[in-house]
């Protein structure tokens, strides 16, 4: 039996049953990984709340806090609080992380989405 044939069954309210196929339930891939979401999000939202850009990139909001952690540590992303709000300014001269991309800054990339 072929993977896409397997299908799963739930029940919700133990009165109906659904049927998912796996190729449903599985998460497709995109070129962008969660940190250039986040990072992308911020650009143009410098404003954000953690739970808008959790929406957006459709992740948790302990995910994007985490991820806007790793940003800030690293120095793509200095956070500043306002008031009870946080403000996210991206610096956007740094360079890509991947040997590949090594020499090309990351505001090649926010041009293309903003």
């Amino acid at each position: 039996m072929n993977i896409a044939e397997v299908y799963f069954r739930y029940q919700i309210s133990g009165i109906f049953s659904v049927m998912a196929s796996v190729s449903e339930i599985s998460r497709e891939w995109t070129f962008l990984s969660n940190h250039g979401h986040v990072l992308v999000h911020l650009s143009r939202y410098p404003d954000s709340r953690v739970r808008d850009i959790a929406d957006t990139v459709g992740i948790t909001e302990r995910s994007a806090q985490a991820i806007l952690a790793d940003l800030e540590e690293s120095g793509y992303v200095t956070i500043t609080r306002i008031g009870r709000r946080n403000s996210y300014k991206v610096n956007t001269g740094l360079k890509f992380r991947h040997p590949s991309e090594a020499s090309k800054p990351i505001s090649s990339l926010l041009k293309i989405f903003t």
